[in-house]
């Protein structure tokens, strides 16, 4: 890596919007530190070193302290400059039905271990006095998560988390971005045993689109962004509409079998 160009420390970057965010940084000539809690992170960097990228891989598990940790310390003493914080996990089905096992993994994925990875480089950021950070939240966060509760529940806690520590952070020269997708076309819905629902069977987003709205946001140092019209007339919609309806209209989509239905 070229210590004199900027440096990008991207989560969740294996596949999907965490890989496309990735290159979309490799584009903007950052070099690139790439995380996740897969072996398949070090074929994500061989394909953006085919692509001109300097890329350091590091495999850990993000929804630990220990796993954080073991990413921080790869950056070592080098600054900063771009924090995306991606890692994500999903969980299809009733709640009561769910391991909790795999809720307590979605939790410390989504919240906790990112959480504490962006306490850790924000505070790095402020005492240098720049950075920029872009948190994955979701349009999930706007409304009950009929089967898909917990992970609602964290995305509505990032969405608000984002809002507060940008103006927390307001003149320090660190601003935080909240990019806020739709149903993307990843293994998310594969991941969360949720590909016989409504919405694991419907046209997607593009992640790479994604990905290049998010990064120009958090480039153009915006607060937020939802990706896609339809996504945006949801997003609006569910401001007005009384929470147990939206609740209802999130079952019809992410029922198990609702896929199957006539």
């Amino acid at each position: 890596m070229n210590a004199s160009n900027p440096l990008a420390v991207v989560t969740g970057a294996s596949t999907g919007i965490g890989f496309e965010l990735a290159r979309q940084c490799a584009r903007r000539g950052f070099d690139l530190l790439i995380a996740a809690d897969e072996a398949a992170i070090d074929e994500a960097a061989a394909e953006l070193r085919a692509g001109g990228a300097s890329v350091q891989a590091i495999q850990a598990n993000l929804a630990t302290t220990e796993g954080v940790d073991r990413l921080l310390a790869a950056v070592g003493s080098r600054p900063i400059d771009a924090l995306l914080a991606n890692a994500g996990r999903g969980l299809g089905h009733a709640f009561v039905d769910q391991s909790f096992d795999d809720i307590r993994y979605v939790i410390d994925t989504n919240v906790t271990g990112t959480v504490y990875l962006i306490h850790k480089i924000a505070r790095q950021m402020r005492a240098l006095g720049h950075g920029r950070i872009l948190i994955t939240g979701s349009i999930a966060g706007f409304m009950p998560g009929t089967y898909q509760a917990v992970y609602n529940g964290t995305k509505a806690f990032l969405d608000s988390f984002s809002f507060a520590i940008r103006a927390e952070l307001k003149g320090t020269g660190v601003s935080v971005t909240c990019l806020m997708p739709g149903a993307t076309e990843t293994d998310f819905f594969e991941r969360a045993d949720m590909m016989d629902t409504k919405v694991g069977q419907s046209k997607k987003d593009d992640p790479a689109d994604v990905a290049e709205i998010g990064v120009k946001a958090m480039m153009d140092g915006d607060g937020d962004v939802v990706t896609g019209w339809q996504n945006k007339l949801r997003a609006a919609i569910s401001n007005i509409t009384p929470a147990a309806l939206l609740a209802e209209q999130h079952r019809r989509l992410a029922e198990p079998g609702s896929g199957l239905k006539k």
